[in-house]
């Protein structure tokens, strides 16, 4: 955000505040709205629920300031920081980078949690969040499902695919798989439809104006009028895909109904199947308003029309059935969350309903356009993987993966997808089993080991306490005092690392005999801790142990 630019100012000429006077009755509703939408946003964080580390978290949060934010519903909490976004200073700075760094917390817009608290995913559940970039949302899911089930995050630029995998990894879950395709033409896999949805739509943002201040001059009303027939392509997509009985939630962060109840009414008009559920008793703590069945045309310039072919274009709609199902939504405005504003919608689909939508010439195009599996798509480990592993670990985990040098540790769900179900027409298998096509999937798993020339390196840092949870070799317990010395830079006594230490070279895990927590180390010349900055930077400020010697 620009120092030099009186926002205020910039805010009270622009189209988006006469629009919300058109949106909000007026003039007074306006302001009310206007008075909370152009301060800089609080810094906000979810604490990781799946980090053996959470409880520590929190009591940090506490001790610098932080409070609880009452209508989240966890699994986990969420907190609101004593300072605005980037604001933090010093250690505390530090501390927030290496902590979300390493996944122990997220920073989220809190607004932004919303859609998941509505989703309300279960341990074991299969997932799907279609517009899931930078994938905050995505490793919430993840939160929620645990080490079971699987969230599938699709992004359909591959650029940003990226980013959201290395969210992934450094949110530190099993369960997420990240693929790349169009949302509005999803590939139908598993055939059997998803449990949940997540359509966190492409939108024109005008909610976010805290955080993305040229919005005031950026936004006018043919922006949103152009965005929707994309918003209703993918909404209607997650239509088809969604289990009978399971929930699609819809949101954005817009304030134009355009882009909002707009969208939703026309997903109902043309799926009878879906029935609006209320967003307001799935979160019921939070203050918001509910959802408009009527609203206003609105002219270039913001002011009401009554232009015939506008209106019939994104009119209220007509059937008394789904203006009256509207009001379920939720809309959150600035004023009424303390932050952003955003909308959200909770689709359910009839336990009834059909599980085979009539979209089969669009799912076989689909199939057909989709490359093969290229040579660096993830893939099960091969029995000869297995033993390799086994060599340095004893057992091994169940649900291991090899990507190009990388071991990966997904769910038991992940193989469910990646078999496939077998659906044939006119004798022809068109989603073949044992492969991932037509899904293009980045990655998947939590990444837990390397190998070089094929064979076993080193544990990664990320998965180490997990996985000498699990397995037989490859660790050594020591005392607290060792691990503390080793975090401060000293050297500690080969004696007190294994007690028959010619035997024991290369990478290695010391365990914390009073706590469970598992350090790779390489053991060679010397002991060498094998840890990122950011790792490093938390368990020091976790053990209270101070660096006594240049690393």
């Amino acid at each position: 955000m620009r120092e030099d630019v009186d926002w205020a100012a910039a805010a009270r000429d622009s189209l988006l505040l006469k629009a919300v006077g058109c949106w909000r009755g007026g003039e007074s509703g306006a302001e009310k709205w206007f008075a909370h939408a152009y301060e800089r946003l609080p810094e906000t964080v979810r604490v990781n629920p799946l980090s053996e580390d959470s409880e520590w978290v929190e009591n940090w949060l506490k001790s610098v300031g932080c409070k609880p934010i009452d209508w989240f519903c966890g699994p986990g909490s969420a907190w609101e920081m004593p300072f605005e976004r980037g604001r933090a200073e010093g250690e505390v700075r530090q501390l927030l980078a290496a902590l979300h760094e390493t996944g122990r917390l997220t920073r989220q817009e809190a607004v932004s949690m919303l859609p998941v608290l509505a989703l309300d995913p279960q341990p074991g559940e299969v997932v799907l969040d279609m517009c899931a970039s930078p994938g905050s949302k995505t490793t919430q899911i993840a939160e929620h499902l645990g080490d079971s089930g699987v969230v599938v995050a699709n992004e359909v630029v591959r650029g940003r695919v990226n980013l959201l995998v290395s969210n992934l990894q450094r949110h530190r879950s099993r369960a997420g798989i990240a693929v790349n395709h169009d949302a509005r033409h999803f590939p139908n896999l598993p055939e059997s439809g998803y449990d949940r949805i997540l359509v966190d739509a492409p939108c024109t943002g005008t909610g976010t104006t805290r955080k993305n201040p040229d919005v005031w001059g950026r936004w006018k009303p043919n922006g949103s009028r152009s965005m929707q027939k994309l918003q209703i392509d993918i909404l209607s997509r997650a239509a088809r895909l969604v289990k009978p009985g399971g929930r699609v939630v819809y949101s954005t962060c817009s304030l134009d109904p355009i882009e909002n109840e707009a969208v939703v009414a026309e997903v109902l008009r043309n799926h009878t199947e879906l029935s609006l559920a209320s967003a307001h008793d799935a979160i019921p703590v939070l203050a918001a308003s509910v959802g408009m069945n009527d609203w206003p045309a609105i002219s270039d310039e913001c002011s009401i029309v009554q232009d015939a072919e506008l209106r019939e274009s994104f009119a209220p709609p007509a059937e008394d059935e789904i203006a009256a199902a509207l009001p379920n939504c939720m809309r959150v405005w600035n004023d009424q969350s303390g932050g952003g504003g955003f909308f959200l919608a909770i689709l359910e689909k009839s336990a009834e309903a059909s599980s085979r939508q009539s979209v089969e010439v669009e799912e076989t195009l689909e199939a057909d356009r989709a490359p093969r599996d290229p040579d660096g798509s993830a893939q099960p480990i091969t029995p000869e993987q297995g033993e390799m592993l086994a060599e340095h670990w004893g057992s091994i985990p169940y649900d291991l993966w090899l990507r190009g040098k990388k071991i990966l540790w997904a769910t038991p769900q992940a193989h469910e997808i990646w078999a496939g179900e077998r659906s044939r027409r006119g004798g022809r298998t068109r989603i073949p089993g044992g492969r991932w096509r037509p899904l293009k999937v980045a990655s998947l798993g939590l990444e837990a080991a390397h190998l070089r020339r094929g064979e076993f390196e080193r544990t990664v840092g990320a998965a180490a306490t997990r996985i000498a949870e699990r397995t037989e070799k490859g660790h050594t317990e020591v005392s607290s005092e060792t691990i503390d010395r080793l975090l401060s830079g000293q050297e500690p006594e080969p004696s007190e690392i294994h007690a028959n230490l010619a035997e024991v070279r290369g990478n290695h895990l010391l365990i914390d005999g009073a706590n469970g927590t598992a350090i790779p180390v390489w053991l060679g010349g010397r002991t060498t801790l094998m840890l990122r900055t950011s790792e490093l930077t938390v368990l020091r400020a976790m053990r209270g142990v101070e660096l006594t010697e240049e690393e």
